[in-house]
């Protein structure tokens, strides 16, 4: 499944043939850093939460290409509808396929479920933020600034329809990235506007995360796959009152070493049942271990899904707590 700007995917994977030929789609993708870039060279996009997307168009013909090369356009008639009536002949554009809520935030669980062909599908909407090719002209070889401008002439500046040009600010990155961290959107992605448009990773395109950072106690774990030892993930969840309310799995952010010694920590600490009220469904339970509830981490992630799920979260570090799970006195320990 690709989805966003971000890396991922072997480049003959991304392969697809054009509507009527053997045009490519292999996008050009981000390098994920902390902090955006400063200065004029860059200009800022909000990092959209939905799938990324190449529409190729030739005489009519459409078709909607994912970045890893798989043919999407039977799963969204709609955006390919819209493609057809583009002023053009043929062309080869970028973007990310989103559904958009109410209040402008794209939501990637809706964006899911009109996937697999489920509404809802009103808020189904394409944002191009690159143009590739354009009636047989290799726009790709333009500096982006360039590109975008004619991007902008073909699909308009209009906040309604099927295909929506993607805004940008010039400089300012970090200026850019706070509001967007207070408005509670993913992220920021950042684009030197003097370049060419380059297949595959690269330093001119960066993905900054904005990231929440909370503390979960931690339930239980999974057994460890392939080269990892210790476990696989941990099982957390947040307090409610006296309930244990599941959160999810947290599989990343571990060094070797934590995970051998959380791993005798959490044997100590072996329980029968799971201590969640309710009991995590069962494609979490799956190879579970469940443990006492005298242990908590903090972990940052992207956001909750609407099952209070987290989203792409990460292990900070471990901390402890006193008795219970009533117990507000929390000690830190350290990664």
């Amino acid at each position: 499944m690709g989805r966003g700007q971000g890396a991922g995917g072997s480049r003959a994977g991304r392969r697809g043939k054009g509507a009527g030929g053997s045009v490519e789609y292999v996008p050009q993708l981000t390098t994920l850093v902390k902090t955006p870039p400063s200065g004029d060279e860059w200009l800022h996009e909000i990092k959209l939460d939905g799938y990324r997307i190449g529409c190729l168009i030739d005489g009519g013909r459409v078709r909607l290409v994912s970045r890893n090369g798989q043919d999407w356009t039977g799963r969204f008639p709609e955006i390919a509808d819209a493609a057809r009536k583009l002023p053009l002949d043929s062309a080869v554009i970028d973007g990310e396929l989103v559904v958009l809520e109410p209040d402008g935030r794209t939501n990637f669980e809706a964006m899911q479920r009109a996937a697999s062909g489920r509404p809802p599908r009103a808020g189904l909407v394409y944002f191009a933020f690159d143009l590739l090719r354009l009636d047989g002209e290799r726009i790709d070889r333009l500096p982006l600034e360039t590109r975008k401008a004619r991007l902008l002439k073909l699909v308009g500046d209009g906040k309604t329809g099927r295909i929506r040009y993607t805004e940008h600010v010039q400089g300012r990155g970090s200026e850019f990235f706070e509001q967007a961290r207070r408005l509670g959107l993913e992220g920021v992605i950042s684009k030197r506007r003097d370049l060419p448009y380059q297949p595959g990773t690269r330093d001119g395109w960066r993905k900054t995360k904005c990231l929440k950072q909370e503390r979960f106690v931690i339930g239980g774990f999974t057994d460890p796959e392939g080269s990892r030892a210790g476990f696989g993930a941990l099982l957390v969840g947040r307090r409610d009152g006296s309930r244990l309310v599941f959160s999810g799995r947290v599989g990343t952010g571990f060094s070797h070493a934590l995970t051998l010694d959380l791993r005798r920590r959490l044997d100590a600490l072996a329980r029968k049942t799971p201590p969640f009220d309710p009991p995590p469904p069962p494609q979490f339970a799956k190879n579970a271990h469940w443990v006492e509830p005298s242990l908590a981490c903090e972990v940052t992630f992207i956001e909750r899904t609407d099952a209070g799920v987290l989203r792409h979260p990460s292990f900070q570090r471990l901390v402890t707590q006193d008795s219970t799970l009533k117990t507000h006195n929390w000690k830190s320990s350290h990664k």
